[in-house]
């Protein structure tokens, strides 16, 4: 049965920054290899500019052979050639599945026990906040910390990658995360590629296979 490798790090956009800045860290850090993907995530951005984005990192992405999310939208997932993210409280993996071609990939948001239940059907999670987010210093969730982590990502039909204020050494104290999601943590580097490197080689050894 042939197999493909999931991504092991996820760089989420974050398009508060300036946009040339973003582009920059995200190609520097694709060259940390094909196990680094980019999720697509602009929630302030009308449907148009949404997709202007998409089609720009998608140039980038499959150009480098990485792979590239887009977060809620199905539909410009499929125009763009790219694989889906699925929000918390959106429509479940079951559902969006039998609408993509074959080998498209599904990651699902899963913050609690319900919403793990609900991720059945992806091929992997975004488990957060892991800890204090420093993308996001005005959430107010409680962190799950490396014992929460643990447990919520035992309850998941899938692999789990740890979301929310990773650091190499926070990456260190979670042994049984598949992989890492970050924003500010390569986005905001002085050298995204070494950052991205870092965060890889916390889980050297550990690439996830994903039957077909």
């Amino acid at each position: 049965m042939a197999s493909s490798a999931l991504p092991r790090l996820v760089v989420i956009t974050d398009w508060r920054l300036p946009p040339e800045r973003l582009k920059w860290a995200l190609t520097r850090a694709l060259e940390a290899g094909p196990e680094v993907a980019v999720q697509h995530r602009h929630p302030e951005a009308t449907g148009r500019r949404f997709l202007e984005e998409a089609r720009e990192l998608a140039a980038l992405c499959h150009a480098r052979g990485n792979p590239l999310f887009v977060n809620g939208r199905v539909d410009i997932a499929l125009l763009v050639g790219a694989h889906v993210h699925l929000p918390a409280h959106g429509p479940a993996p079951t559902d969006v599945r039998p609408h993509l071609p074959a080998g498209r990939l599904i990651s699902a948001a899963v913050h609690d026990v319900a919403e793990a239940r609900w991720a059945e059907g992806a091929d992997l999670a975004l488990v957060s906040p892991v800890f204090p987010p420093g993308s996001k210093p005005l959430d107010t969730r409680p962190p799950l910390g490396p014992e929460g982590f643990r447990a919520l990502s035992g309850t998941l039909p899938c692999a789990a990658l740890a979301l929310g204020g990773i650091t190499p050494e926070r990456a260190a104290a979670l042994p049984d995360a598949a992989g890492f999601a970050v924003i500010s943590g390569v986005l905001e580097a002085e050298d995204p590629a070494a950052a991205a490197r870092t965060l890889l080689a916390a889980r050297s050894g550990r690439a996830m296979l994903r039957p077909l």
